[in-house]
Order: structure tokens, then C-alpha cells, then sequence
């Protein structure tokens, strides 16, 4: 009979983790694990705040399938139980990662897609003011590409310093919805100006309208402002790319089934992350081989990571072993 267990882990960033909506010294996150005789499978994923989520709320989501798991029930009816967000995604990973396990098939071949292959990862920089950027992006501009937190005023000023920092690297800049009305106008300028490849949330979710009717030469991501498929449509005219997140599209299943809608109506696919373990990371490499920008550098912050964990060579990150996940 399968079992389903539930475990809260604790992982030290290096240093602080800063965005507009707060800072953190660790990353905590829920680990699902679904058991079947011989065979295990897990899945690991971050409760986020900004969707209403507690390690609480998420736990309690978790352990309320156990009777639904003992009686066998599969992921192909997990979307009817559990609606996305980081609970359905830890237990649809694991589910994944049991599936694999149990059939000796890797999860790339269950899900018919390419097997995947090393893909180069943005590096975050956390916020702060425009000297400690500049210091962050000179001591990360051997990576090829950066990803900028930013956080309303002062950006145009941040943005500058981490050009100077990085001359070479690529930059993506995240908002993380902090721009207005007012503000988003000379911050688009100052991305001009330093050549930033792409601009993800500059308005709130639900307050983004303005997208639509803003000139610009920057392609701009969709990241707050959408979960799963059901989001799409909201979305035309306003977002040039999407970002794709297990955690927010409710696992594996859905994010798969994202990127191919998305990419049929033409957005580009970024691939990202919540501040996880490399457990978290390993399913997204299912959809990495299809991302114009891959940000998968959860490891990469924290202070350690679990064993086995993902190999990274720099910016460059390599498909799981199956003793990790798939």
C-alpha cells in the first residue's frame, strides 16, 4: 500500500536573500515522499507568502491525501484534487519521481519529451543600494548571465551600477511587481540603456494593463501575473514571455501542458525557481531544453545543498541522477 510522508527542511542561504517584498536567511521548504514497497519517490517545493501560502497551509494540504495515496490514487487525478501551488507540486514530483522508480524509465521518457541535456542558469543578485549590486554583479561577471532583483525607487540607478559591475554578462532585471504607473517609464530607459535582454513583473498582478499600451524594445515576462494555463489569456498584449514555475503551476503536469500552450501562442518560456534545494530544481530540467532563459540557481544560493544534488559548473547545470529524482 503507498505511503505518504511529509517533512519540513531547513536550508542556510550564503548570506541574505533580498527582494521588494522582504529578505531571508534560509529557505524552507516541504518535502513529499510517496513509498511503495521497494520504490520511493519525492518531490520538494517553497510555500510563498505572496500566494497565500504557509508551511502550514502547505503541510496540511500535503498529509489531507494520505488516505487518497494508500488507496492508490495517481497524478494524472491530482489536478481534480488539489488546486496549483506548491502543495499539488511536491506530491505531483514525487508521484513523477515513484512512477520512474517503480517502471525503471526515466521521467523525461513518461512525460515523451526530450531526455534533458546542460543548460546555463541565471545567477540572482538580491537586491540592495547600487554600490552593494555593483559589487555583487563585478564578483559574478565571469556568469553569463544575471539575473537583477529590483525594487521600485532607485532602480534606474541600480541598474546602472550593475552594468558597470558585469560589462559582459547578460541581464535580466525582476521587479517583482514593484514599478507603478509613475515610475515604469524611466526604469524601462535605464534597461535600454544598459542593454537588458528582458524585464519580468515590472507592475503588480491585476494592475499590469498598462503593458499593453507602453512602447517598448525590451521583451517582458509574465511572472506573478500567471500560474497555469488558466492565466493565458489575461495575458495577451501586455507580456512577450512567461515564467513558468512548478511551484506556481502546481507541478510537473502542468507546467508541462504550460509550456506547450504557451509556446503555441507564441510567448517565450522562461523556466524558473523558488529558493529551493536541487530536488526542486531537478523536474524543471524536463522543460529547460525549451526556455529562451533557464533560472534554476536555487543551490546556487544556499549555503549547502542536499546529497545528491544537482552538478553545476559554473553557470552551467546538468541533468539529475536518478538517485536525486526521475
Amino acid at each position: 500500500m503507498p505511503r505518504l510522508t511529509v517533512a519540513v527542511e531547513r536550508f542556510p542561504i550564503a548570506g541574505s536573500f533580498t527582494i521588494s517584498r522582504g529578505s531571508r536567511t534560509e529557505a524552507v521548504v516541504v518535502v513529499a515522499t510517496v513509498e511503495d514497497g521497494a520504490f520511493r519517490g519525492r518531490g520538494e517545493c517553497v510555500p510563498y507568502a505572496r500566494y497565500g501560502e504557509t508551511v502550514e497551509s502547505v503541510t496540511a494540504a500535503l498529509e489531507e491525501q494520505a488516505e487518497w495515496i494508500a488507496g492508490r490514487g495517481g497524478r494524472f487525478d491530482l489536478a481534480g484534487r488539489m488546486r496549483p501551488g506548491a502543495a499539488r507540486n511536491a506530491l505531483d514530483c514525487a508521484l513523477w519521481d515513484l512512477e520512474a522508480k517503480r517502471t525503471g524509465r526515466p521521467a523525461y521518457e513518461l512525460a515523451d519529451v526530450a531526455a534533458p541535456v546542460p543548460v546555463t542558469t541565471a545567477y540572482t543578485l538580491s537586491l540592495g543600494d547600487p554600490e552593494a549590486m555593483e559589487e555583487a554583479a563585478r564578483r559574478a561577471a565571469h556568469r553569463p548571465l544575471l539575473k537583477v532583483k529590483l525594487g521600485g525607487r532607485g532602480d534606474p540607478e541600480r541598474i546602472a551600477a550593475v552594468r558597470r559591475g558585469a560589462p559582459e554578462s547578460r541581464l535580466i532585471v525582476d521587479a517583482n511587481e514593484a514599478w507603478t504607473p509613475e515610475t515604469i517609464r524611466d526604469n524601462l530607459l535605464a534597461c535600454a540603456a544598459a542593454g537588458v535582454a528582458l524585464i519580468e513583473q515590472p507592475l503588480p498582478a491585476g494592475e499590469d494593463g498598462l503593458l499593453a499600451e507602453i512602447d517598448r524594445t525590451i521583451p517582458i515576462c509574465a511572472d506573478e501575473s500567471l500560474h497555469d494555463r488558466a492565466g493565458l489569456d489575461a495575458l495577451a498584449e501586455r507580456y512577450d514571455a512567461i515564467n513558468i514555475k512548478l511551484d506556481k503551476a502546481g507541478g510537473l503536469t502542468e507546467a508541462l501542458k504550460l509550456a506547450q500552450e504557451a509556446r503555441s501562442r507564441g510567448f517565450e518560456i522562461m523556466v524558473g525557481c523558488m529558493v529551493g534545494s536541487s530536488l526542486a530544481m531537478a523536474p524543471a530540467m524536463l522543460i529547460a531544453h525549451h526556455a529562451a532563459y533557464v533560472d534554476l540557481d536555487g543551490p546556487l544560493l544556499l549555503a549547502r545543498d542536499r546529497e545528491p544534488a544537482l552538478r553545476y559548473e559554473g553557470s552551467t547545470v546538468h541533468p539529475p541522477l536518478p538517485e536525486l529524482w526521475g
